[in-house]
């Protein structure tokens, strides 16, 4: 096997460790807040902790096929098996780009001033508008992608080539000649609406950010501006998160497109997109811990702990 195929599988392996430890440490540290410490959770936790989910649940079902497929484990999925993981894939992903969308827009929503009525109509009402989009996002994802199951059947050559869909173990049903443009404008126009919510929203944000900067400056107040509060902290946050997720999903569908409309296939390509597909659900759970609040105060305790075991070594 050549050193560069070890490498990537060894970076698969460490990927797929590194994403489920952090996604698994993530959603028990909201678990542990909304049962042990409710005082401590915030409206915003619910749709942390739904993210949270859907990244584990993409890590799962994109690195183990890749795992596998990698180390040339032969028939690990048969038709079944490629129906029900790429379905559980599309959907993960498709309430992975939701559920960001709904994160940028609650945030929006939280930093705009009350003086507009429909915010202020609006902001008493963020839990029931929260539980309905999610629930929007479930329906429409299973919806759209229930259509694609009888689509995918397990590869009976492995060396095949062509355009169309061929991933790892999995193909698409007449390759290359099945008639589905209809379904792929669906999932490119259920795509570009989210992504047009989530970079009005980045903008919205950038926009509140470079204000409250202004507005600092005037004041000449500098702590205002260099010990921000926890909306901006917040805000910032969410706007790195919206960053990396929109870096990762065009590249991915970029590269995606490329291999869909070629002959010949690239493998560095594909691995490429293998380790794209799983890298923001891998990031994101290390960019949200750090400013939830149990770690920030277990930080703080170790930190006056270490400081007080310090002093009381010191020679009186």
């Amino acid at each position: 096997m050549p050193p560069s195929d070890t490498n990537f599988q060894i970076f698969l392996i460490f990927q797929f460790c590194l994403g489920v430890i952090g996604n698994s440490s993530l959603l028990m540290l909201y678990v542990y807040t909304f049962f042990v410490k409710p005082y401590l959770k915030k409206l915003i936790d619910s749709v942390f902790m739904h993210l949270t989910i859907v990244n584990m649940s993409t890590i799962m079902f994109t690195l183990l096929k890749d795992i596998m497929f990698s180390f040339r484990v032969p028939n690990f999925l048969d038709d079944v098996g490629c129906k029900a993981v790429l379905f559980s894939l599309r959907v993960s992903r498709g309430l992975s780009i939701c559920t960001t969308s709904v994160l940028s827009t609650f945030q929006v929503i939280t930093i705009t001033p009350s003086k507009s009525k429909f915010v202020s109509w609006l902001k008493p009402r963020l839990s029931t508008w929260i539980f309905s989009s999610l629930l929007c996002s479930w329906i429409i994802n299973l919806f759209i992608y229930g259509f694609m199951i009888d689509l995918v059947i397990a590869k009976t050559n492995m060396t095949l080539v062509g355009r169309g869909f061929s991933h790892g173990y999995c193909q698409r049903k007449k390759f290359g000649k099945q008639n589905s443009e209809w379904l792929f404008s669906f999932l490119i126009t259920h795509d570009f609406f989210y992504m047009s919510v989530m970079m009005y929203a980045s903008l919205y944000m950038v926009i509140f950010l470079y204000r409250h900067r202004k507005t600092a400056q005037h004041l000449h107040n500098p702590s205002l501006s260099s010990q921000p509060s926890p909306e901006r902290k917040a805000t910032h946050s969410i706007l790195f998160l919206v960053s990396c997720f929109v870096l990762t999903y065009w590249l991915n569908n970029f590269i995606t497109f490329y291999g869909f409309y070629t002959k010949e296939r690239n493998p560095r390509l594909e691995a490429i997109n293998m380790i794209l597909t799983a890298s923001y659900p891998t990031i994101c759970p290390f960019l949200l811990m750090k400013n939830n609040k149990v770690i920030l105060q277990f930080t703080s305790s170790f930190s006056v702990l270490r400081m007080t075991c310090f002093q009381s070594s010191l020679p009186g």
